[in-house]
């Protein structure tokens, strides 16, 4: 197994080496929950492919609050890497693909020994952390049409790296990402493609002027 990862190029070929020799590929597929808390405490994941949901869910309610979308390069669980505490968060499968697995022991161990895989996975935990925050605030500060404009700006920014994380979702999905329904999601898209914004499909968004888009984020941040 050769570990060829972008956020990890400079790690250095003995590390490399250690974690080539660590760590199995697994496959998930869609649908599926592989990711619980009992699996964390033993293992570290790094995504090199697919799309995975976090979220949490209220068992009175139905209701559903995705926390983090994850994909190629991201990784789960930094919490329980950190302090080696369960992390009851949810997880579902939105898209097949395939993780590195490795023993989060062998993650601690390597964190103190490579000072540079330490600074990678600390920058992480740091991105992570400020997302959690920008999501707190946005729900507590913006409305529904706002938070959708800014998760739409935020994802075809990372498209521009190849990574798009809402394509092929449904509005119902999106929905969960900015802590409303779905029926909310299809009337403001609907409204963004009738101002000429945004060009929408089944399961596809496309920008049709950003200078509008950017023009109507600028009056909210």
């Amino acid at each position: 197994m050769k570990f060829q990862l972008e956020s990890f190029n400079q790690i250095g070929e003995g590390l490399r080496q250690e974690i080539e020799s660590s760590g199995k590929v697994v496959k998930f597929a869609r649908n599926e929950t592989p990711f619980d808390y009992d699996e964390t405490l033993k293992h570290f994941f790094i995504f090199l492919s697919g799309k995975i949901k976090f979220f949490q869910m209220s068992l009175d309610s139905g209701k559903e609050q995705t926390i983090y979308l994850m994909g190629r390069g991201d990784m789960y669980d930094t919490v329980v890497l950190l302090d080696g505490k369960p992390h009851e968060l949810m997880s579902e499968v939105l898209e097949a693909g395939e993780a590195l697995c490795l023993p989060i022991s062998k993650v601690r161990e390597w964190m103190h020994k490579y000072p540079m895989f330490g600074e990678i996975i600390l920058k992480y935990v740091a991105a992570q952390v400020r997302h959690v925050e920008e999501l707190a605030t946005d729900l507590t500060l913006l409305d529904t049409r706002e938070r959708l404009l800014k998760l739409i700006v935020r994802n075809l920014e990372s498209g521009e790296k190849g990574r798009n994380m809402l394509e092929g979702l449904s509005h119902a999905e999106i929905a969960k990402l900015i802590g409303t329904v779905r029926h909310v999601v299809d009337r403001h898209i609907k409204q963004l493609k009738e101002e000429g914004i945004l060009e929408a499909g089944r399961r596809k968004i496309a920008l049709k002027n950003m200078k509008k888009l950017q023009e109507q984020l600028d009056q909210i941040l």
